[in-house]
């Protein structure tokens, strides 16, 4: 007989499942697909069947990029051509365009993935994935499911009806592959970006299914449009319940209505919002729109759009406004690939070099070549940046030998459609670009390929405007290329923004990609001249930011020109940090440089002299002054070595040991005493280096000592955060110094230096910022370059200590310690 005890536990248990079993399943699941990858280079006939066996393959997570493990080489892309966007007209051995890293080649992805509520005919299964390089084929369970041919691009797949039926054990396999010749600079290689699963009921939100608007913004209310598209609906009513709420989590608007809608109209809802917050790069406040959507009073889904208050505007004669507020765009581009991390995307890499960049004043980015990843974009809405985003380098005519234009045709409206839809919500991205420097751009009907892909952003979003990169000014100002864009964008050419404001109807100029003025960190050479493509026998450039390529010029051109003239909307400079790939003026022949030189920060995410310069002028907040050279030059006792120095005071006056130069006032002489305050007398003697900044009323406002380093002594570690978050994922960038007794960098100082994390981390990469370094990243050594390099460390799942430790032979040992924190 059963007593009262388990009669009573028996019923509880029993109200429990019936509990369980009452419970709706969530209408929409998403997951990472991060973790239980396998992967191997090479083609494998055969690899996307379900009973393939892969217990040889190698254990991934996702994102991975193969090929930044290296080794580095210089067969790896070893090219003959001329590169035309360069204003090459003869073909020439190209070595390290594309990193010298091996990426070409095919690879294979397979993952095991369940979906516990499935059901068919009730619910929708998705794969999304933000980035695939490249050429993916998708398959699951033997099937395939997908073909998307851009690398960059996010793309998605129904993949309901490939599933078991019971959604258990189900294989989902991706072929990539990257031709040889099918990229100037390098691409990464492999599942680089996440992979998404989406579970939803059979009437559900699409991906990217909603369009968000403010068609009307001032400081005392705003008008919010939302569009929500639902799919597989028969012919039924539908009701939206909408909240509209704030970064305090306040609901300050609402709507819940329902109607019936026809075959793909969207649900469409207007809000007032009182008071709102405007978003901006220096007020970067975001809402969120979170909305229910009911069919015959059943939840058969909820989605969340997040968006920015804000209003855009091009002004003819007059430029770019926010807000109905006049700026100009204080922008950097940037390549994807993320230094010692390959194209592999990680927030806190992300996170860095965001916040080195806000440092320096920069407000706005722009995605070169290409789609960025989401997760750029969102940080980009969080943190104050606007963006230009970009997709494409080529369009029907080649760059490259296997570049985009093999797919142009076929595949461009949807790579277009693609981004748009991704990116249209976030109030981060304030213009489209729809191109880079293409070769159509000078062909007698290319403006046709230009309205054809400015239309498509148009009918999708016809809420910002449309330009392109153009680096062909007579031809583009004579076909009329230039002239049908929303937005005429020059790359380069600052000396014909007059003649080409004077001669097109838009009433502005952008620059859409400036400078490539060329600098190794820490290095100098002399005599201190204005040059371009100047080459030296150590394969770097002079940090006096003097030297720049060919086709391009000095920051101070087009700092000036922005100041100088409303009509132009200010600058996205080339680059704001250094890039794998693209190593001009070394790219011909001049292995083993592999890395871009134009970065106004290296490849370890260290700052050089430059990046003063534009932090002098950007920023607006902080006080600047930076002094260069070093002040190490054994050998050049009693010759001239010039001193620059970069401040956002008028005025300074320079010591040498005591020994006063003069006083430096900013003035329009040239381009450079405008930006930079020049002593080019200086004498070198070993000892200290005094600037005294002065205001504008003549008084002190700051002082910088340099002074002449000692023996290498010890490492000083610099980190950028002590505390990590215990995710797996999460990374702290420690600059390792190696400096005197007193704690001065020995600039000279090039010595290998190894690393070793213990406790609830691990060691991820490294870098030195040196173009020509053959070190791999992956490996707990590097030498030092400069004095300095950077180290990655990278949190474990499990909170806790981390123990990061320099050694370096004749230094004594240094030793941080991090700690790691719950998510």
């Amino acid at each position: 007989m059963m007593n009262l005890k388990s009669f009573t536990l028996l019923a509880l248990s029993a109200c429990c499942w019936l509990a369980s079993q009452a419970q709706p399943h969530a209408a929409r699941n998403e997951f990472l697909l991060d973790k239980g990858w396998k992967f191997t280079k090479g083609d494998v006939p055969g690899a996307q069947a379900q009973s393939y066996d892969d217990a040889s393959w190698q254990r991934v997570v996702i994102p991975h990029d193969w090929a930044i493990y290296g080794p580095f080489d210089r067969s790896h892309d070893l090219q003959e051509v001329a590169i035309t966007q360069n204003l090459e007209t003869k073909a020439s051995v190209k070595t390290g365009r594309t990193g010298g890293l091996p990426y070409v080649g095919i690879g294979w992805y397979r993952k095991s993935f369940s979906v516990d509520d499935f059901e068919k005919g009730k619910r929708r299964v998705t794969l999304l994935f933000d980035g695939a390089m490249s050429e993916a084929r998708v398959y699951v369970n033997g099937k395939e499911a997908a073909f998307w041919p851009l690398g960059y691009n996010s793309f998605h797949c129904d993949v309901t009806d490939f599933l078991n039926a019971d959604g258990k054990n189900n294989v989902l396999a991706v072929r990539l592959e990257n031709k040889p010749q099918s990229s100037r600079w390098y691409p990464g290689a492999g599942l680089y970006r996440n992979v998404h699963l989406i579970v939803t009921d059979e009437i559900h939100v699409p991906v990217w299914g909603t369009y968000i608007t403010t068609p009307h913004v001032s400081d005392e209310y705003a008008a919010v449009r939302l569009e929500t598209t639902v799919d597989n609906l028969a012919n039924e009513n539908v009701r939206v319940q909408t909240e509209i709420v704030n970064a305090a989590n306040e609901v300050v608007a609402q709507k819940n209505e329902m109607r019936k809608l026809m075959k793909g109209q969207a649900f469409v809802q207007n809000f007032t919002v009182n008071n709102p917050s405007l978003w901006s790069p220096e007020t970067p406040v975001l809402y969120k729109a979170v909305s229910k959507i009911y069919v015959k009073d059943q939840l058969v889904d909820e989605y969340t759009t997040r968006f920015g208050i804000r209003s855009v505007q091009v002004i003819a004669n007059k430029g770019f406004f926010l807000n109905g507020k006049l700026r100009k765009f204080q922008g950097v581009c940037n390549h994807h690939d993320l230094g010692p991390l390959g194209a592999a995307v990680n927030v806190a890499a992300l996170k860095r070099q965001l916040t080195l960049l806000k440092e320096m004043g920069c407000d706005a980015i722009r995605t070169a070549h290409n789609m960025p990843a989401p997760e750029l974009v969102a940080l980009c809405d969080e943190m104050g940046f606007m963006m230009m985003i970009e997709p494409f380098d080529e369009w029907d005519r080649a760059k490259c030998d296997n570049g985009y234009h093999r797919f142009f045709n076929e595949w461009a409206e949807k790579d277009m459609v693609n981004m748009l839809r991704n990116y249209r919500n976030n109030a981060s991205v304030v213009m489209w670009s729809i191109g880079n420097e293409v070769p159509t751009q000078c062909s007698a009907d290319g403006y046709r390929v230009a309205s054809f892909l400015q239309e498509i952003c148009h009918r999708e979003d016809p809420t910002r405007p449309v330009t392109c990169g153009m680096d062909q000014v007579t031809c583009v100002l004579g076909n009329g290329f230039a002239a049908l864009l929303d937005v005429p964008g020059f790359n380069y050419r600052v000396h014909r923004y007059e003649e080409a404001y004077g001669k097109l109807p838009q009433g502005v100029v952008l620059g859409s990609e400036t400078s490539s003025t060329v600098s190794s960190r820490g290095v100098y050479k002399f005599p201190v001249e204005k040059k371009a493509d100047a080459l030296y026998d150590d394969h770097q450039s002079s940090s006096y930011d003097m030297e720049y390529c060919s086709w391009s010029n000095l920051p101070d051109d087009d700092l000036a020109m922005a100041e100088d003239h409303d009509w132009t909307m200010g600058q996205f400079v080339w680059t704001g940090f250094d890039y794998l790939g693209e190593p001009s003026p070394y790219d011909t022949d001049a292995w083993p440089n592999h890395s871009s030189m134009f970065g106004i920060i290296d490849l370890a995410s260290i700052p050089k002299d430059r990046f003063y310069l534009y932090k002098s002028i950007w920023n607006k907040k902080e006080s600047t002054l930076h002094v260069l050279p070093h002040w190490n030059w054994e050998g050049r006792e009693g010759q001239t070595t010039p001193v620059f120095v970069y401040t956002n005071c008028p005025t300074a006056e320079l010591f040498v040991n005591g020994k006063s130069y003069g006083k430096q006032t900013k003035s329009k002489e040239s381009l450079q005493h405008r930006y930079r305050l020049m002593w080019m007398n200086v004498v070198y003697e070993p000892g200290e280096v005094k600037v005294v900044a002065y205001d504008a009323t003549g008084k002190v406002a700051d002082e910088k000592v340099v002074r002449t380093a000692g023996k290498p002594h010890h490492m000083e570690l610099v980190v950028d955060r002590k505390e990590l978050t215990a995710d797996g994922k999460d990374l702290a960038y420690v600059t390792v110094r190696v400096v005197d007794k007193d704690g001065n960098l020995c600039p000279h100082d090039n010595r290998m230096i190894r690393f070793s994390v213990k406790g609830n981390g691990s060691y991820r990469a490294s870098a030195n910022g040196d173009p020509t370094c053959l070190d791999v990243f992956h490996l707990p050594q590097m030498h030092a370059f400069g004095g300095q390099l950077t180290a990655l460390v990278q949190s474990a799942e499990t909170p806790g200590e981390i123990v990061f430790q320099a050694t370096a032979k004749g230094l004594k040992t240094a030793r941080l310690v991090l700690t790691s924190t719950q998510p």
